[in-house]
């Protein structure tokens, strides 16, 4: 959890930095329902520079429900 926190502040502060702030809940958002498929399916995947979306998005079909829907939302 306290891993998840750093990352979405890390997230979070970038995101706002660069573009409005409901992105930067969908961005936590995503750390909060993906956590788990990211453990899973991207072990090891550097965070900050997109390099989770990507994975997440090539494991598409494998992802948890919620996880796909936060990702759907990143996309607009």
């Amino acid at each position: 959890m306290k891993k998840l926190i750093v990352i979405a502040f890390s997230i979070s502060y970038a995101v706002s930095a660069n573009a409005e702030s409901h992105k930067a809940e969908e961005v936590v958002q995503l750390l909060e329902y993906c956590e788990p498929d990211v453990e899973r399916l991207c072990p090891g995947v550097p965070y900050g520079d997109g390099a989770v979306k990507a994975c997440l998005e090539k494991h598409e079909k494998e992802i948890s429900v919620g996880c796909a829907e936060a990702l759907k939302k990143l996309k607009k």
